[in-house]
């Protein structure tokens, strides 16, 4: 028996309420001209772990108003703890007076709860059975019985399903489609739950992502536990199975807040961003309560300066459940708007406990050109320390997706998640070869202990570093000349932190 309390949500077109913010805005008052310009080093002076540390603790405080929900702190997207968390930022920019415009942007989302789950295949249950995320529930939420049917191919057509796969468990590979087609077609098909074996290494846990009425109850298992099945239908052996899935989908509506200088070109935007969610498994005060919070001390700071080009700050809502709001956001603006982004930078996960200083590989060969200009910001900013930096993918894990895919350059930096710190790593940047870099990553242990606080200052200072150089001048970073780009049309395996195919 497993339990899981994953929430997850999807943009939908239903009507979901939200928290209502007033729009602030007034005329810019005459005392931001007369303030002096930004600069990179007074606002990296303005930097302090002590005042970063403050605000987590906070933070973890907000989480806490969850418990009696979920029975332990968290920032889940419809929980208290965030409705908690966007009323912290909101009413921070608030009171920071006539410096900023501020605003809200309220969009619908689905959310998905798998209370409890359970595979049964013959006479066992695999060890690496995972319900998908966004699944629904099986039949009236109690188990279900048929034969297990191997599907063909990777089940990505409807001619892939046999006729006996009606009233059946669907058995299918993954690859070339996203698991939501797999679980779409089965349904369709006529099978009473789906079974997605890893056609690679180790276990799979996915999402079915947009929720469809063709959805059937979908598990995910590795390919060391599906190969004897494999065998034994390929056999000709009937093996009698039992699936059961007590989930939830329902609509829900969250928030994105986003808070724009006053001062500064209006048509040379510097925008960066990170998510004010956390997974429903813990407080997320890492992830991304590092990123969120970092840009409001920011925020904060930025008021005592002058700036030539506007700064625009945003707090997705939504990022743990497929990058729901930075898309949405993407997705409203007109071409005239898009065109006024010069970037965009992506922080997610600044203070890993095993961390790594890592940026993400941008390169302007296969991102909108600009990214690359952003990329070598950070590592010339790394060297310029002392410190050595690694290049992670650029593959749309975090919510720079939605801006890269719509021409605005764009990149980041982090300091590493579930992947396992290597030797030459541990070399690089101290820590413990061979575990993760966020041993706390989406569970309940991500509170305030679990912060390296020197890579959060070293981090934030960074921050504030590329703020402050944008703000100043765009010289020399390429012009923006169309929303299309440069993109390359591979599929990418991920849409957020959760795989989708």
């Amino acid at each position: 028996m497993h339990r899981s309390l994953a929430i997850l949500a999807l943009s939908s077109l239903a009507a979901a309420s939200a928290i209502q913010y007033p729009f602030v805005e007034s005329s810019q008052p005459e005392t931001i001209s007369n303030k002096p310009l930004v600069s990179s080093n007074a606002i990296q002076d303005d930097i302090s772990s002590d005042k970063l540390l403050k605000r987590a603790k906070h933070l973890f405080k907000l989480a806490e108003l969850a418990i009696d929900e979920y029975n332990h702190p968290t920032r889940v997207i419809g929980s208290q703890g965030h409705v908690a968390t966007l009323d912290y930022i909101y009413a921070t920019l608030a009171g920071l007076g006539d410096y900023y415009d501020i605003s809200n942007q309220t969009f619908p989302a689905v959310m998905g709860n798998v209370f409890e789950y359970r595979l049964v295949l013959g006479d066992s249950s695999p060890n690496s059975t995972a319900a998908m995320s966004l699944t629904p529930p099986t039949k009236d939420k109690e188990p279900v019985f048929g034969p297990l049917v191997l599907v063909a191919n990777e089940g990505c057509d409807s001619s892939d399903y046999p006729a006996n796969v009606t009233g059946s468990v669907a058995f299918i590979r993954r690859g070339t489609c996203p698991f939501g087609i797999k679980s779409e077609n089965a349904g369709r098909a006529g099978a009473i739950a789906a079974v997605v074996y890893n056609n690679g290494k180790g276990g799979l846990s996915g999402t079915l992502g947009q929720p469809s009425k063709d959805h059937v109850a979908t598990f995910g298992i590795s390919d060391t536990d599906a190969k004897p099945y494999i065998e034994k239908l390929q056999a000709g052996e009937v093996i009698e199975s039992s699936a059961y899935i007590d989930a939830i989908v329902e609509s829900i509506g969250t928030t994105n807040i986003v808070a724009q200088t006053k001062g500064g070109d209006p048509d040379n935007c510097v925008m960066l961003g990170g998510h004010s969610d956390s997974v429903t498994e813990g407080p997320g005060i890492n992830d991304d309560g590092t990123g969120s919070l970092t840009l409001l001390e920011i925020a904060t700071q930025l008021v005592k300066y002058s700036v030539n080009n506007c700064v625009r700050f945003a707090w997705w809502a939504g990022e743990e459940e497929g990058l729901l709001g930075s898309d949405y956001y993407v997705s409203q603006l007109s071409d005239e708007e898009n065109m006024k982004i010069r970037l965009f930078m992506d922080y997610d996960m600044l203070a890993s406990p095993n961390y790594a200083y890592q940026v993400y590989n941008a390169s302007n060969a296969v991102n909108p050109v600009g990214s690359q200009e952003l990329r070598d910001l950070y590592t010339e900013y790394y060297t310029v320390h002392g410190q050595n930096y690694t290049y992670i993918a650029f593959d749309g894990r975090s919510d720079y997706d939605g801006f890269i895919r719509n021409g605005i350059p764009g990149g980041g930096i982090a300091t590493g998640a579930e992947g396992i710190k290597t030797r030459k790593e541990a070399e690089m940047f101290g820590g413990t070869e061979g575990e993760w870099f966020d041993h706390c990553y989406h569970q309940l242990c991500d509170t305030v202990d679990n912060l390296n606080m020197e890579a959060w200052e070293l981090n934030a200072k960074l921050v504030a570093h590329s703020v402050a150089t944008y703000a100043v001048s765009f010289k020399g970073f390429p012009e923006r000349t169309a929303v299309k780009h440069n993109v390359l049309s591979e599929k990418s395996l991920y849409h957020g932190s959760k795989l989708i195919m």
